[in-house]
């Protein structure tokens, strides 16, 4: 069962292009299902039935899973079943007649402008090379709106201050070509030429990675969390994620009249429908603002959407 498993998850990344992020999420919903199947004495993937399928969501309701969890194990789940069908590695689908369960899907958080200057000022309270960095990465995944996992995959010769451009390689391989100015230009200078070289002495051999931890090595996504959290704390933001500055760009750009195909280009979505979230979100903060003048949209607990879920491309 397993080895048709990988069979999937290979043609996932291969043929479909998806991340390596995105192929680890199918592969635990797949374990977890695979799992419930063998506790049911099931051997092979071609005798799971439709009562299998229906026990397995009676399962994930009784343990109380989030139905954004249990949409996407089904939709894993599914997938993986057409898969097997249209390879010839099981006679039918025992999914067809299951329908994916409907779930409410929550505009994304954004910053008011003012907040995003807050945040964006505080690295300079204190200038080390750590912070001259964070001062660099923060400016700059504002001025461009990229995923955090495509920040840290940043090497040096994709930024291109000279053009004021960055080069990124988002999902799929899909490359884009995003500029870059004002503060964000100024950040980078400052980073490359003060911090960069002092944090890269800690590294025993050389790195082509753009932004660097203090032991001179490639920065992670889960270092780069640790750092917005301190600034977030500083700031009173307990739900800041590097997404909430993705989000915040977007809808920025939207709301200073920028076209939204333009948008959609720069964050790299393949879908328009995605993109479109954002006009809905600067659509219910403005609703909200004509009601109340001073509310900022970070305490928004977001508006809801029916019959579809969040997932960014």
């Amino acid at each position: 069962m397993d080895e048709q498993v990988e069979l999937f998850l290979r043609s996932l990344s291969d043929k479909r292009g998806l991340s390596a992020n995105t192929t680890a999420a199918y592969r635990t919903d797949l374990e977890q299902f695979g799992e419930f199947a063998r506790a049911r004495q099931i051997a092979e993937w071609a005798s799971v039935t439709h009562d299998d399928m229906l026990a397995f969501l009676l399962f994930l309701r009784e343990r109380r899973y989030a139905n954004s969890t249990v949409a996407r194990r089904t939709a894993a789940v599914k997938s993986f079943f057409a898969f097997l069908k249209a390879e010839g590695l099981a006679p039918a689908d025992p999914t067809e007649q299951i329908d994916s369960p409907k779930v409410d899907r929550y505009l994304p958080k954004s910053l008011t402008p003012t907040q995003v200057d807050e945040l964006l000022e505080l690295p300079l309270r204190d200038p080390t090379p750590e912070r001259l960095r964070d001062k660099a990465m923060l400016e700059l995944l504002y001025a461009t709106g990229m995923r955090v996992s495509e920040l840290v995959a940043l090497n040096l010769r994709d930024m291109n201050l000279e053009s004021e451009s960055v080069r990124c390689v988002g999902k799929g391989g899909r490359e884009r070509i995003l500029p870059i100015s004002g503060s964000a230009t100024t950040a980078m200078e400052e980073y490359l030429d003060i911090a960069r070289t002092q944090l890269a002495r800690g590294a025993a051999q050389k790195t082509d990675a753009l932004f660097l931890n203090h032991r001179g090595k490639r920065l992670t996504r889960q270092g780069f969390w640790l750092i917005l959290k301190g600034y977030a704390e500083a700031l009173g933001i307990g739900d800041l994620t590097p997404h909430t500055l993705r989000h915040s760009f977007a809808a920025h750009m939207l709301s200073g009249g920028a076209d939204i195909r333009s948008v959609q280009a720069l964050l790299g979505h393949a879908s328009i429908s995605t993109t479109q979230i954002y006009t809905q979100l600067n659509n219910h903060a403005q609703s909200r603002a004509a009601k109340s003048p001073a509310l900022d949209l970070h305490h928004d607990n977001g508006a809801v959407v029916e019959d579809e879920v969040v997932a960014e491309e």
